[in-house]
């Protein structure tokens, strides 16, 4: 299958100039698709799709160093190959700097050049990503880590004051699972917590984020979710996970439950930080009352 590559250049004689050159790569299969304005050329970079994007300098009265500022700013990792028709020093470190991962001076331009510098940025584009999720997710259950959710929490209540949105956060609970560790064993722990992380990041919306917090502990970022809803959410997860025993490896299949504690903004705090505790005496009070349930915070 061949990979899509897409061109943002005003030139259509340009787009057929490259759309020969990748007809001769003698590696991989490419696609070339072509956006001829700045404003379409964002919003096909947004959309994702595309292994690579070769981005012109001068796009009308905008030009490509404005283009990957902006699209890099609104959260794009498509590896860019700035193309620009000026040798100028400063051009290219201003692409570099900007978010580029290679340049090309178009009069330079061969079929080898190009499948080479392609080939470069992909793999360089690659390697950040795996370095982003090391960052970023938890080895063992693949979620967001507790340095993630801290960021996304305190970026999302930011949002939520701006614009007068409603957050909510739900925070979840393993019952006993230190028996779990304790009578079977950490294996079948680490093989609960990843079962466990598996149903509760299928419950929320593509647009919430799931976070392991710490140990068998697990935050839900709710976004544009009041209280009622997010409450729906927390019992859901409760619900799914005490559906059906969780594999604990070797053949083994536990009943486990959790339990959930649940935070609105601005009602139950107007920092991030305040709503991680609002969440927290809430989860702790669903353990009081019997566990295997949610509780909110205006519950107290």
């Amino acid at each position: 299958m061949a990979r899509k590559i897409l061109l943002i250049d005003d030139d259509r004689m340009q787009f057929r100039l490259t759309q020969a050159n990748v007809a001769r790569f003698h590696g991989e299969r490419c696609e070339l698709e072509w956006a001829a304005t700045y404003e379409e050329g964002l919003v096909r970079l947004l959309e994702g799709g595309h292994a690579a994007c070769l981005l012109d300098y001068q796009l009308g009265e905008r030009d490509g160093l404005q283009l990957i500022r902006a699209a890099v700013a609104l959260g794009c990792r498509t590896p860019i190959v700035f193309l620009t028709a000026e040798t100028a020093e400063r051009v290219d470190v201003a692409a570099m700097e900007a978010g580029a991962l290679d340049y090309l001076v178009k009069s330079e331009i061969t079929p080898r050049a190009l499948e080479r510098s392609l080939r470069y940025a992909m793999k360089l584009g690659d390697t950040l990503e795996a370095l982003r999720r090391l960052a970023t997710r938890d080895q063992l259950t693949g979620l967001l880590n507790r340095r993630e959710f801290d960021r996304i929490l305190t970026e999302e209540e930011e949002r939520a004051r701006r614009f007068g949105h409603p957050l909510a956060l739900v925070m979840i609970d393993v019952d006993h699972f230190k028996l779990v560790n304790d009578s079977y064993g950490h294996p079948a722990g680490d093989a609960v917590l990843r079962e466990v992380a598996r149903r509760v990041a299928t419950v929320p919306r593509t647009v919430d984020r799931v976070a392991r917090f710490g140990g068998e502990e697990f935050a839900l970022v709710l976004m544009q979710t009041d209280r009622a809803a997010a409450l729906d959410v927390a019992r859901r997860v409760c619900a799914l996970v005490e559906c059906e025993p969780v594999p604990g490896g070797d053949g083994m299949a536990l009943n486990v439950t959790v339990s959930a504690g649940v935070a609105a903004w601005p009602e139950d705090g107007k920092l991030g930080a305040d709503l991680v505790a609002a969440a927290d005496k809430a989860l702790y009070t669903a353990k009081a009352r019997g566990r295997n349930r949610a509780v909110g915070f205006n519950e107290l």
